[in-house]
């Protein structure tokens, strides 16, 4: 089983950034950024394969990047020109599908 530990949420307003984090116990290939807002189901926010093919849900595209850092086994999600509609909890899991239990993600709100 492979642990994956979130980090990097906070409060910010609308128009702020905030950059999160996602450490991995080992190497994966295909790492994902995922979300989950109050009431509603989880969704793909970005995904990044092993190279440097890259794939963002139509919301945060132009907004958000993905990156990683193969040395650290860290995945990152920097987030720019945040909308109050970003609210939700982030995750990071393998991509294009989740194939391990999910962390505890890490909280990001943003205020209007």
């Amino acid at each position: 089983q492979v642990r994956l530990v979130e980090s990097g949420g906070g409060l910010v307003q609308a128009g702020g950034s905030l950059r999160l984090s996602c450490a991995a116990s080992r190497t994966i290939f295909g790492m994902g950024w995922y979300r989950q807002a109050p009431g509603k189901q989880r969704e793909l926010v970005a995904g990044i394969s092993s190279g440097v093919y890259t794939n963002y849900a139509d919301s945060v595209k132009g907004r958000f990047t993905i990156s990683r850092d193969n040395a650290k086994n860290t995945v990152y999600l920097q987030m720019n020109s945040l909308k109050p509609e970003d609210t939700a909890v982030y995750y990071c899991n393998t991509y294009p599908t989740n194939l391990y239990a999910w962390g505890q993600g890490t909280l990001v709100t943003v205020s209007s």
